[in-house]
């Protein structure tokens, strides 16, 4: 079974220089994990499932956390995620930063982390 959330919009403060951490940004993270089917397809309860909203939260405390570089908050999200959802095999996580500082017009700046667990 695979769980996601897409696009998840915040502020944060994330960049290597000193106005990004000052004035923040918006940044959209997409979430991916992918587990053993849940017993919530047989009994239709949110305690035998996977919980959209506690995904949303450990992402919310990640971004809360500032940091120089997208592919560490990014990193920070999977391990949060993976200590949580130990039965996970797979999670993938995309970090974008809206119009980052390139010298030029771009829309958006993405990282993206896989892992495979065994």
């Amino acid at each position: 079974m695979t769980v996601g959330l897409q696009d998840i919009e915040l502020q944060a403060y994330h960049g290597v220089l000193e106005s990004e951490r000052r004035q923040g940004n918006r940044f959209r993270v997409s979430v991916s994990l992918t587990m053993p089917d849940s017993e919530g397809i047989q009994t239709d309860c949110i305690q035998d499932t996977c919980d959209y909203s506690q995904i949303y939260r450990i992402v919310e405390q990640q971004m809360a956390v500032p940091s120089d570089l997208l592919e560490h908050v990014a990193g920070r999200i999977v391990d949060a995620l993976h200590v949580t959802y130990s039965e996970v095999s797979h999670i993938s996580v995309s970090v974008s930063k809206h119009n980052p500082p390139v010298g030029g017009n771009v829309e958006w700046a993405t990282i993206g982390i896989e892992r495979d667990y065994w």
